[in-house]
């Protein structure tokens, strides 16, 4: 076994996992699993660069996870930056602090880079199930963009647009710094059109109606199975691997995006840092199912993560 420590930063949240991997068997056995609401794209969509507090947010978070990383004696580190810092013009500021405060300079990926990684850190333990028919489809929810990847054991296509909750919150629901409570009808409409208008891009590259299993990743994905579950807190074994109606989600999704703040706040497995944007978050979720066709929505609490894991496992020394 290989200690090893991921570290996985999107445009809403950083996330860390040290964790034993055989990279003969796949198998991956968790250590340590964390999560950090930074909000690292505050603002990119709008002014093409990184905010200072969103930048000093992520560093204080990247000093913690050093500090765990030293703690476990992890012998590969592999940092993951997808969305934002792909979009962001000041974007060295990033590289150079994380550089400072890991040792290592984060990978800003592509996004069929991060569509792979999404993919093999959702599927391995998929893999030998009888009662889930192939090709998945995975999709990966995050706050800038969304990855569709179809495949069987590997990657068959794969594409990233550039819709995520973060980013439609943003661009369609925030008026003078703050979130229409709760949105009009004519804002979620023009959630609704951008969503459309990426689902055809990605059809162009990913046979998305080809999938027989949709398997959803991220945090808008899983706090809406937290919800279907009336979990009482946000619980990772009850929320991994479950099964998500379609009627399900239509019923959450009209609820969050007809609710205020306060009532969205006061959903038990709600995560602070997710108030704002889950509306956002479910509506895309919702347009893949209906494009999709799908009956249900595969959970996965494993994800990009698990994914750079794994290849940080199998990577050369």
């Amino acid at each position: 076994m290989t200690r090893v420590a991921a570290i996985d930063c999107g445009t809403n949240s950083i996330r860390l996992l040290v964790a034993d991997a055989d990279p003969g068997t796949g198998e991956l056995v968790d250590l340590d699993r964390r999560m950090t609401i930074v909000r690292l794209g505050q603002g990119v969509d709008r002014t093409g660069r990184l905010a200072p507090e969103a930048l000093e947010r992520t560093f204080a978070a990247c000093r913690e996870y050093a500090a765990v990383i030293k703690e476990y004696g992890a012998e590969r580190l592999r940092f993951v930056a997808t969305s934002a810092s792909r979009d962001a013009e000041n974007r060295d500021e990033f590289v150079r602090g994380v550089l400072d405060i890991l040792g290592v300079e984060p990978e800003v990926i592509t996004g069929d880079q991060e569509a792979e990684f999404s993919f093999t850190g959702a599927t391995r333990e998929l893999a030998g199930r009888d009662d889930l028919h192939r090709p998945f489809l995975v999709v990966d929810i995050g706050g800038g963009s969304t990855e569709f990847v179809v495949g069987e054991d590997h990657v068959r296509a794969a594409r990233s647009v550039d819709v995520g909750c973060v980013r439609m919150t943003e661009r369609h629901l925030l008026r003078d710094g703050v979130v229409s409570d709760p949105p009009s009808a004519e804002q979620i409409a023009a959630i609704r059109a951008d969503i459309e208008a990426a689902l055809d891009l990605a059809e162009q590259t990913v046979p998305l109606r080809e999938a027989r299993t949709l398997v959803g990743l991220a945090g808008s994905v899983t706090t809406v199975s937290a919800i279907a579950q009336n979990l009482p807190a946000y619980d990772p074994t009850a929320i991994h691997h479950s099964r998500v109606p379609y009627d399900k989600v239509r019923e959450i999704t009209d609820r969050l995006v007809h609710s205020t703040h306060a009532e969205r706040a006061a959903v038990p497995s709600m995560h602070p840092g997710r108030v704002d944007v889950i509306a956002a978050g479910a509506l895309v979720l919702l347009a893949i199912m209906e494009r999709v066709g799908a009956e249900e929505v595969v959970v996965s609490e494993h994800d990009i993560l698990d994914g750079i894991a794994y290849f940080a496992a199998e990577s050369p020394s």
